[in-house]
């Protein structure tokens, strides 16, 4: 994830790995922490339709894969160039911590969702993605980090929001296996997400994000092969624009968004990086809407609002109760 310089590209000024966190309530964050931030809302919020048009006609996991193996290579290269090669060198313990949460993000939280965008529509699954921080707030829970008042009524209205969205009768013909997918999805990226800042990682949160994506990438590509995406596979005729949305997702999706969130989570307060989980529907909504004129029902509409909602009170209330992030 980028920070100062937010261009993946050769000029890519990376940051050194004691870059300032930002302290409690009442201190300033660093402009490169909202950088990061801005590119998260943005670019991430716009990948769930760039993934909706890929699948149209790549297969889900080897699409996914090559996305994040050929992302984390470059992100290697460009790693290695700027600062030499000893900046890839890692510990067999950190190793195996980004290979773990390269695998419940990267292969469990993406790779889903890529597969659950097979069948239900890009907005949707960007809505029933916002539970994240709820999911969040259950993980420090069940750590023994008691959560505040706000922050368990935004749990509940989640899962208020979650049961408008899916549930049968209200809003309309959505296939409950997409809907399944995508909820294990929320679990794995918020399983991943909470492992990174409690796991011994590398202390280049760039080479950590590299070895994340190599892993689940690899094991994503794995996955589609146990599945038999190849059998048929013919690439005369996949479309002009699921390339060209691909490259997209590998350029932007993984290289500039995946690495500014892998920052982020070494470099912010855990609960002001889940606030792009109340930014990320709104854009991805919008976007199906225009583009690829998914329907925006009702139910997707009040249950989303209901969802964001939540998010938004467990992100206020957290911010204001929790203390800084410090390896938390």
């Amino acid at each position: 994830m980028t920070s100062p310089a937010v261009d993946p590209a050769p000029e890519l000024q990376l940051p050194d790995a004691d870059t300032p966190r930002p302290a409690g309530p009442g201190r300033r964050i660093p402009a490169a922490v909202w950088a990061a931030l801005g590119i998260v809302y943005v670019v991430w919020g716009s990948t769930y339709l760039g993934i909706r048009i890929v699948v149209e006609t790549l297969p889900p996991f080897l699409s996914a894969g090559t996305r994040f193996v050929t992302a984390g290579l470059i992100l290697a290269g460009i790693i290695a160039w700027r600062q030499g090669p000893a900046a890839l060198r890692v510990t067999p313990r950190e190793l195996a911590s980004a290979v773990g949460v390269g695998l419940l993000l990267i292969l469990g939280g993406n790779g889903l969702v890529v597969l659950a965008e097979t069948s239900i529509p890009s907005g949707l699954a960007a809505l029933l993605i916002a539970v994240v921080p709820a999911w969040v707030v259950v993980l420090k829970a069940l750590s023994g980090d008691r959560p505040t008042p706000g922050g368990l009524a935004g749990v509940l209205l989640g899962l208020v929001g979650l049961g408008v969205l899916t549930l049968p009768g209200l809003s309309g013909d959505v296939k409950a296996g997409g809907v399944v997918l995508v909820v294990v999805a929320t679990l794995c990226w918020s399983v991943g997400s909470f492992s990174s800042s409690r796991l011994p990682m590398p202390a280049n949160p760039f080479t950590a994000s590299a070895y994340e994506m190599i892993a689940g990438g690899l094991a994503g590509l794995g996955v589609g092969l146990v599945r038999g995406e190849q059998h048929g596979l013919d690439l005369s005729a996949v479309s002009g624009r699921s390339w060209a949305a691909l490259a997209y997702l590998v350029v932007f999706g993984s290289l500039l968004a995946f690495t500014a969130y892998a920052w982020l989570l070494q470099a912010a307060p855990l609960s002001l990086v889940a606030t792009y989980a109340y930014v990320n529907p709104v854009v991805a909504v919008a976007l199906g809407a225009l583009v690829l004129n998914e329907a925006l029902t009702w139910p997707i509409v009040l249950g989303g609002a209901i969802v964001v909602g939540g998010v938004c009170l467990i992100v206020s209330t957290e911010r204001r109760g929790s203390p800084p992030r410090t390896g938390d």
